[in-house]
């Protein structure tokens, strides 16, 4: 399997940015997937998922602004961040769940992709 997050950026506050974590290589399916933020010298926090069946979590924080989807043809999932603050600036790594071509399921993370929103 190969995942690839992207769309990462400089933005200004009140701005958009719109993630992608794309699966490829021995993927069938792309099942739960959740999203996390590693703020600069913070722990990873979880902000939003996505689950076998389409329902969506939000953090706090991000609630209202930030939208989980996933486009099962092309076996990818979007973060949508509207209103972007200074305080969601940092590393941004997708966690989904994939069921491979042996028909087992493993979880998988990204690589990170970095949003850095200016005041």
């Amino acid at each position: 399997v190969q995942l690839q997050a992207f769309g990462g950026g400089l933005v200004q506050a009140g701005g958009f940015l719109r993630l992608s974590c794309a699966a490829s290589g021995s993927t069938l399916t792309v099942r739960a997937t959740a999203w996390y933020h590693q703020a600069p010298g913070k722990q990873r926090e979880l902000v939003a998922s996505i689950s076998n069946d389409g329902s969506t979590n939000y953090a706090d924080s991000v609630k209202g602004r930030f939208a989980v989807s996933r486009d099962n043809a092309k076996n990818t999932v979007y973060l949508q961040m509207n209103s972007l603050k200074p305080e969601d600036t940092g590393v941004y790594y997708c966690n989904p769940r994939i069921l491979t071509t042996s028909h087992r399921e493993y979880f998988y993370w990204g690589q990170g992709t970095q949003v850095t929103v200016s005041s």
